[in-house]
């Protein structure tokens, strides 16, 4: 056993792994250090509070296989704990003819990845399930859901201070030295030792890990994406999870509905270049960091390469009519009258010096140290499943 292990990061993949090392006694003593000072104030509490079920992913890879275990761990959590969830599916939506292959293509995705209950509809029976959506087909995946995910970190802090773990907020590591221990220290000088540190700074976690002598060839890239709020009798066109065929292109799902835990209906998000990594309004500027992704060898190629994506990816964060005509592919009845704006979010999404998007999770090993380098949606949903990943990967 470790006599002290240092998590850095109190999103839902840190508190998850503390978690975990506390539960399964890994170590000792189990430390978060979270820069802000309170935990789950990024990606963790900015996002749509859907229950991935491991649809998108490519068989095999490490995001397939920590999706399709992870709901079902999540779920079981949520029960355990008095979590407030619902199970309510999701239809994937075909609009026209030329996206019936890449529907079927899920399916197949899926079935390869054990999810259980998947059904194509037709166009009667996805309007069954959905009157107001319109399209030619549609998927049903039954297993998928929704849950607050701030909630399940607030949870998983109390239990992590009742086993006798420590948060540590408002210390923002700047600087680690190793000497038979980790040496850390915070931007207000304070400092702390750990026999091991595990990094799940999310938003940063590619610069902690070049704090601890760890290099990639990949950079965290952050594209901000904007929700709209449904409001009105416009509420009652979506009953659950409505989503239209993605692009294979790219990790976004595309513009999409979905009802949160708490009854509301949410449409989005977009997806367009973040002028810094917590730049949630575009007005957030922090020109360091926009200085690093703009001139980042692979962002260019990765524009130049979608310049027609990219224009309509930033034309729906400005023009509320171009974002509301997106959504009508799915429901034709929604307008713009219908869409209040709503919050945002920041997704720490790895770019590779080619102009990439890295589409798997990351993870990355070094003397006494372990780094969750890229780890997106469905990272909340498989947030349990990954920590046991993590904890399996550390050294005997």
């Amino acid at each position: 056993m470790r006599k002290h292990i240092v998590v850095i990061g109190a999103g839902i993949i840190g508190l998850a792994t503390a978690y975990k090392l506390l539960l399964n006694q890994h170590a000792k003593e189990v430390t978060i250090l979270e820069k802000e000072s309170e935990i789950a104030q990024h990606q963790s509490s900015r996002n749509s509070g859907v229950l991935h079920a491991g649809l998108y992913y490519k068989p095999g890879s490490l995001k397939a296989i920590l999706a399709t275990s992870g709901i079902k761990e999540m779920i079981q959590f949520c029960i355990e704990n008095d979590i407030k969830h619902d199970v309510c599916g999701k239809i994937v939506v075909a609009s026209k003819e030329s996206e019936l292959e890449t529907l079927n293509q899920l399916y197949e995705n899926g079935m390869t990845n054990g999810l259980t209950g998947l059904k194509k509809l037709d166009r009667k029976e996805m309007q069954i399930r959905e009157p107001f959506v319109e399209g030619i087909a549609a998927l049903l995946v039954p297993e998928e859901g929704v849950v607050n995910y701030e909630e399940v970190c607030t949870k998983l802090r109390h239990l992590i201070i009742e086993m006798g773990g420590v948060i540590r907020t408002k210390f923002n590591v700047t600087k680690a030295t190793y000497n038979k221990k980790w040496s850390i220290e915070s931007k207000n000088d304070d400092h702390i030792t750990a026999d091991f540190v595990i990094n799940c700074a999310g938003l940063y976690s590619d610069k902690i890990a070049k704090i601890f002598g760890v290099h990639s060839n990949i950079t965290i890239i952050p594209f901000r994406g904007h929700y709209y709020r449904v409001v009105g009798q416009a509420q009652n066109y979506v009953k659950g999870l409505v989503y239209p065929v993605p692009d294979p292109k790219f990790p976004f799902l595309g513009v999409h509905f979905h009802k949160k835990i708490d009854g509301s209906t949410e449409a989005g998000p977009n997806a367009v270049l973040a002028f810094s990594r917590e730049g949630y309004k575009m007005s957030t500027i922090k020109f360091s960091e926009l200085y690093e992704s703009i001139f980042h060898p692979g962002l260019l190629k990765f524009l130049m390469r979608n310049k027609k994506t990219v224009f309509d990816e930033l034309r729906s964060g400005i023009d509320k009519t171009y974002f509301t005509s997106r959504l009508k592919s799915l429901i034709p009845k929604i307008e713009p009258s219908d869409l209040t704006v709503g919050g945002s979010g920041v997704r720490a999404q790895a770019m590779d010096q080619n102009g990439n998007l890295v589409n798997d999770f990351v993870i990355n090993k070094s003397e006494n140290s372990l780094h969750v380098i890229n780890a997106p949606s469905p990272g909340a949903t498989a947030s349990l499943a990954i920590a046991s990943y993590i904890i399996n990967q550390l050294p005997e």
